[in-house]
């Protein structure tokens, strides 16, 4: 499989980052990567030298997750939440928050997959507390970062 697109970022209103990718694979095996701790922790890493040390998901609504990254040099940055609504394979809302709040408090973000002709398009609305907390986690490097970790995302799909 080869991966048919770029991330694409908008924002919609004045709290909101919607990121958008196409991948060459099922909505089936994207819902898979973004739900299972032995896949998750293959892509969704951080940065360079970063891993995804922690990932716990009790995939139900009401259920918790966590989730702790490791730097390079041991620092460590943890966020949690609960899902609001789980309809596998197409939909997940969860609640979001840093242990060290450097987005202005909770996130609300919606995952949707839609799926045509065995490709999947995935879209990432993230909902802010304020517009400020929107404008800084734009001026994070947010954007280069998830484009880096939906690439190793195609990349494990690719392999399934």
């Amino acid at each position: 499989m080869n991966n048919p697109g770029t991330l694409k970022v908008t924002t919609p209103t004045d709290r909101e980052i919607v990121m958008t990718r196409v991948f060459d694979a099922p909505r089936d095996l994207v819902f898979d990567a973004y739900t299972k701790p032995e896949l998750l922790k293959r892509w969704l890493t951080g940065p360079e030298g970063w891993s995804l040390e922690v990932c716990e998901i009790d995939l139900q609504v009401g259920g918790a997750y966590r989730y702790v990254w490791r730097g390079p040099e041991g620092q460590k940055m943890g966020m949690s939440g609960i899902h609001r609504e789980v309809l596998p394979p197409e939909r997940i809302v969860i609640t979001a928050t840093f242990d060290e709040d450097w987005t202005g408090g909770e996130t609300i973000n919606t995952l949707m997959l839609t799926e045509e002709s065995g490709r999947t398009t995935l879209t990432n609305t993230v909902l802010y507390s304020s517009k400020e907390a929107r404008e800084n986690a734009l001026c994070s490097g947010m954007e280069k970062g998830m484009s880096a970790g939906y690439d190793r995302l195609a990349k494990l799909l690719a392999e399934h």
